[in-house]
């Protein structure tokens, strides 16, 4: 007898050789030094293809920003165009990332008619800066008309083109931002490049203070995400409408064993899930994404891909391309790979670290503390700056990774809390209470740490132990702000980092200048910066702790004592975007004007609204009219039983027990049912309102019927349940 599974086997066999086949016909190799980077129009390719001027010229204009010379375009697009026709592509597309938190694309094909009954290739330097898609079908938050339907997208070169292979076929991807029709922005990008702009100009103040800015252009955010995810078999994914339409369960009994023995965390790979993360790193690599580890994650299939960082623009480029790969290829082993936050209730649920920290042009990590660190003034004033930036800004950062399935997850023991807090370990923690003291004088170290075995070696220690409770913890040579939803385009939250600090470099410059005056001492620059530095900690040190972020104890101090935002929900959070002070600060530094800045709260409130609505629907209609049948014919079979039992003349009083019992949970499921349809017919007049009427009603109402869901799914003969179960998904085969 041929089972499910052995056909899944055969598919997977079968998949396997065809994989290979066409990667062979691709070119590819299991040699990464060679293919890495191959499907790129990257500086290497650039070097080969385009004239020596030229070159230098674009070169200008990726590396230091500066402005795109237009005649440089049909040069540049004719010889992507021949590189990319070179590898197969038939047609272009610029690629951008609307409001939507995905990627968006129009294809063109570079053939065109010769007028003679033939064709020709065709691909011009115009074609290359600007495209024209359709801006008003795009979330706007009420930038644009339904009637206003001109959009443009503009050429980043910063982010290198790429070839995407898909259906046989292969299209030349131009990364871009989306604009209106007069100038506003319509997508990630664009906000994402001015905060980096913002950033690099406050940056250089702090260098030339400092006398390092000699042969430095440009001060560059660096970024990298670690992305989370759930790997389950395609053919359960396609019998669970929960999973189809918002990408988690809405109902699902907690199984025997899941994550309980702690077994999975670092666990062996599956074979399966092996083939899965190679041939996802093979493409991966092909695009130059530089990812670099993989690993099980601490929930039974649950996996994590980690890159190294790199700039932020390339960074949230590539995050978009990680999670589009994932999902491409994870259907090609007869698997489906879930991004969202939270989609298997009672086990961890999946988040996507953002690593963050700036660096000079020419390769220095301003947040790299050294040796001796207490005497590297510059690096305790990038450090300070960000420890400022956190404190006074704390609501917009929690604000940056609101979303109603990262509620699901944010402050559960899993995650960090919602509270913006800075981990800084025993060695930043020591310097930064000698500063608030007075002159720091000296630098923990972290010695040798002795194994107490002969054939071990003494490991060097570091300073300092990591904290994965805390939402923003300094790691070494960079931040890592953890409470970023693995379903999330980074760029937003990167934005919202890159202006924060760029305000805090702003500050502490301004006031170090004045403070200054023209050709100041060496001894003069030390005091002046230990004195502000010292104010600079007293003010803002409220935002380190280095403790439980998930103590109850911690909560009550950061809330009462410390006087901590604590913005629990999506619904609070959001309502701070476009507070004035929020909307001066993007204003200020040229990153949103204040219709962009409110265009994002309308339209990420908007989102939470559509996004609950459409869970409390899919539930709703999941329970009317797949567990309430499934229910009735368990609960006519034990009627039928009772009756056979007390025909035969047995004691039926247990039976009868039973099916009194299971009779009370089917009421109180049509109840549940009937309670959240009424929660979600009812007519709520404006965004605010309707949302906090979803979060405190509609959610509410959605929680007591998964909870009579799931009493019944445990209850229920397993012929019957029409569902297939946690017990079944979380074990990949």
């Amino acid at each position: 007898m041929t089972t499910r599974l052995d056909l899944i086997d055969h598919a997977n066999h079968s998949n396997g050789l065809s994989r290979r086949t066409e990667m062979t016909r691709m070119g590819v190799t299991d040699n990464v030094t060679q293919t890495f980077g191959c499907d790129v129009f990257n500086e290497r390719v650039m070097r080969q293809r385009l004239p020596k001027d030229v070159f230098k010229r674009l070169q200008r204009t990726i590396k230091h920003a500066e402005p795109l010379d237009h005649e440089l375009a049909d040069v540049v697009a004719a010889a992507m165009k021949d590189w990319a026709i070179e590898q197969g592509a038939t047609h272009y597309t610029h690629w951008f990332q609307p409001l939507t938190g995905t990627t968006a694309e129009k294809h063109d094909a570079f053939l065109v008619p010769d007028g003679q009954g033939g064709a020709l290739s065709e691909f011009s330097g115009s074609a290359l800066v600007q495209g024209e898609p359709d801006a008003s079908s795009f979330p706007s938050g009420g930038l644009r008309a339904t009637f206003e339907a001109r959009g443009y997208t503009a050429w980043d070169p910063t982010s290198p083109v790429f070839l995407n292979r898909a259906g046989g076929g292969v299209t030349l991807c131009i990364p871009t931002a989306f604009v209106s029709w007069t100038g506003v922005a319509l997508d990630h990008k664009t906000p994402l490049l001015r905060s980096m702009d913002a950033l690099s100009e406050q940056a250089l103040r702090i260098l030339k203070i400092f006398g390092t800015d000699q042969g430095v252009n440009r001060v560059m955010c660096t970024a990298g995400a670690e992305q989370e995810y759930f790997l389950i078999d395609r053919s359960y994914y396609f019998d669970r409408p929960d999973l189809l339409a918002c990408d988690r369960t809405l109902f699902g009994a907690k199984p025997p064993k899941h994550q309980q023995l702690e077994d999975h965390y670092f666990g062996s790979i599956p074979q399966r899930v092996i083939a899965f993360m190679v041939e996802s790193e093979r493409e991966l690599y092909r695009l130059g994404v530089p990812v670099k580890t993989r690993h099980n994650e601490v929930a039974p299939g649950q996996f994590e891909l980690a890159p190294i960082f790199e700039t932020a623009n390339l960074a949230c480029d590539h995050q978009m391309l990680v999670m589009e790969t994932l999902k491409k290829v994870a259907n090609r082993h007869g698997l489906e790979c879930i991004l969202h936050e939270k989609p298997f209730a009672g086990i961890n649920g999946s988040g996507k670290h953002l690593n963050w920290s700036m660096a000079t042009d020419t390769g220095v990590n301003l947040l790299d503390p050294r040796d001796d660190t207490h005497s590297n003034m510059q690096f305790l004033v990038c450090l300070c700056a960000v420890i400022r930036a956190v404190d006074l800004h704390a609501d917009l950062l929690r604000a940056s990774v609101a979303s109603a399935s990262n509620d699901h997850r944010l402050g559960a023991n899993e995650a960090p809390p919602a509270i913006m807090s800075i981990f800084l370990g025993d060695m930043l923690t020591d310097i930064i209470e000698q500063l608030e003291s007075g002159s720091p004088k000296s630098t923990m170290r972290g010695g040798k740490l002795d194994l107490g075995a002969q054939t071990l070696p003494q490991l060097p220690r570091h300073t300092g132990d990591r904290n994965r409770t805390s939402p923003f913890a300094f790691t070494g040579n960079k931040f890592e702000f953890r409470a970023v939803g693995s379903s999330q385009a980074v760029a937003w939250p990167a934005t919202v980092l890159n202006t924060i600090v760029a305000e805090s470099l702003d500050f502490l410059a301004t006031q170090l200048e004045k403070s200054l005056g023209a050709n100041p001492s060496e001894a003069k620059l030390q005091q002046v910066v230990k004195s502000l530095l010292q104010k600079t900690v007293k003010q803002h040190k409220r935002v380190i702790f280095n403790g439980d972020g998930y103590d109850k104890a911690w909560h009550d101090e950061a809330e009462k004592k410390r006087k901590l935002p604590n913005l629990r929900n999506s619904v609070d959070a959001l309502a701070v975007v476009a507070a004035k002070k929020n909307v001066d600060l993007f204003k200020k530094y040229r990153v949103l004007s204040k219709v962009e800045t409110e265009s994002r709260a309308h339209i990420y409130i908007e989102k939470y609204i559509k996004q609950v609505l459409i869970e409390a629907e899919t539930a709703a209609l999941m329970a009317r009219t797949l567990v309430m049948p499934a229910a009735v014919r368990q609960l006519g079979e034990l009627a039928e039983s009772v009756a056979a039992t007390e025909a035969a003349d047995v004691d039926s009083s247990e039976l009868r027990e039973e099916l009194e019992e299971f009779n009370e949970l089917t009421g109180s499921l049509r109840t549940a049912i009937s309670r959240l349809e009424k929660a979600i017919e009812t007519e709520i007049e404006g965004e605010h309102k309707k949302a906090v009427h979803l979060r405190d009603h509609v959610l509410t109402a959605m929680r007591d019927l998964r909870g009579v869901v799931d009493s019944l799914e445990t209850r229920i003969s397993q012929d019957l349940w029409p569902l297939p179960t946690y017990r079944e998904m979380l074990l990949i085969r």
